[in-house]
């Protein structure tokens, strides 16, 4: 079964380039150097072999993976209908401590924890998801479970 992956149209785009940009350009720079390090010599002890041999394989799995991606991709609107959703910015609090937090629910391709972009698969996201303002949600970290309530959504 392939894994469907939630993408906005900002990031399907985004990684289109970056396989057109691997399929064609990076493709022929690597078979360049493959071919001048073939022409170094015995391929058994050649370092600049291996290592254009071990950059394919990144390249080509790298490759792989978006192919499978641009194939599976779902796009996300936003849709404002008072349910958390993947797209949807969530305020939540901690219980216990009187700092709000805000949370942008993606697609796991578009997870940054630096601008505060977490993953539907998350066990905060995937808690997140369905729930309403005001509904109190149990999230199981690795430093136990911890309790939040949704403030607002955005």
């Amino acid at each position: 079964m392939e894994d469907k992956y939630y993408l906005t149209k900002e990031k399907l785009d985004e990684l289109k380039k970056e396989y057109e940009y691997l399929i064609g350009t990076k493709r022929e720079e690597i078979a360049i150097d493959l071919e001048k390090a073939k022409s170094l010599g015995d391929l058994k002890e050649n370092a600049e072999y291996h290592e254009a041999r071990a950059n394919q394989a990144v390249i080509e799995e790298r490759i792989a993976k978006l192919n499978s991606i641009l194939k599976s991709a779902i796009i996300i609107t936003r849709k404002k209908v008072g349910i958390v959703g993947i797209d949807s910015i969530v305020v939540v609090k901690k219980d216990k401590d009187p700092k709000e937090k805000e949370f942008h629910i993606v697609g796991s391709e578009e997870t940054n924890l630096g601008n505060s972009r977490i993953s539907h698969k998350s066990p905060l996201g995937s808690a997140l998801i369905g729930k309403k303002k005001g509904d109190k949600i149990k999230c199981c970290t690795p430093g136990g479970s911890v309790e939040y309530t949704i403030l607002d959504l955005k």
